[in-house]
């Protein structure tokens, strides 16, 4: 089934607590980042590259801080935030280069919560850079399949399907997934050059409330 999509209301989302906007220069995000696996291996691999990894569950993002304490990249950065909020009040047009949300809460329950599904996902998709990549991964064959369909009858995207290698070890979730044997896949999903949506002249709202921004 196809999930139609309202637009996003981009104005009226207040800032993150603690906010902190970021300079305007090419960076990768990792959405859902978890207790830090796959942010802390991407920046010391990459260390090139400046790495934003969001987690919105305290817990989780405080093991992710404790360990970036220890080991010490500068190019990392990880944030305490709803990523939604976040992504609106922090992020210039086509800034990103690689977005990573990586074995995403499946919301059985609440299929228009599902990253692909949200209106969000324009937002998000004006964010990146043209040829820029988002790597979507899971362990949920009908996850994939249905974010497969909505790539392509909604955000008409180009995109390649992939099995996620068994020795794979991104995140905590994918190592137990792969050792119980179950199949992960993985989207990577590319921005065309051209490609336009209508948040392409949208600023971010650098921590203002909503009722300045609509000023």
């Amino acid at each position: 089934m196809i999930m139609p999509i309202r637009q996003f209301q981009a104005q009226r989302m207040h800032a993150p607590r603690d906010f902190q906007a970021i300079a305007r220069q090419p960076v990768c995000v990792e959405i859902g980042a978890g207790k830090g696996r796959h942010a802390l291996l991407f920046s010391a691999q990459n260390p090139e590259k400046q790495l934003i990894a969001v987690e919105r569950t305290r817990e989780k993002f405080l093991c992710m801080q404790k360990q970036h304490g220890a080991e010490g990249q500068s190019n990392l950065q990880p944030v305490h935030a709803d990523a939604v909020p976040w992504a609106v009040h922090a992020l210039f047009p086509a800034q990103v280069e690689q977005l990573f949300i990586l074995y995403p809460n499946p919301e059985p329950h609440n299929p228009a919560q599902r990253w692909l599904n949200m209106p969000f996902f324009e937002f998000l998709l004006s964010r990146l850079q043209s040829g820029g990549r988002i790597t979507l991964a899971s362990n949920i064959p009908e996850y994939i399949a249905e974010a497969q369909q909505q790539l392509i009858e909604v955000w008409k995207l180009p995109f390649v399907k992939e099995a996620v290698a068994p020795d794979s070890a991104r995140t905590h979730f994918e190592i137990k997934y792969l050792e119980r044997g179950e199949l992960c896949q993985q989207l990577i999903i590319t921005k065309p050059a051209g490609y336009a949506t209508r948040f392409d002249d949208f600023q971010p709202l650098q921590g203002q409330k909503p009722e300045q921004a609509a000023q």
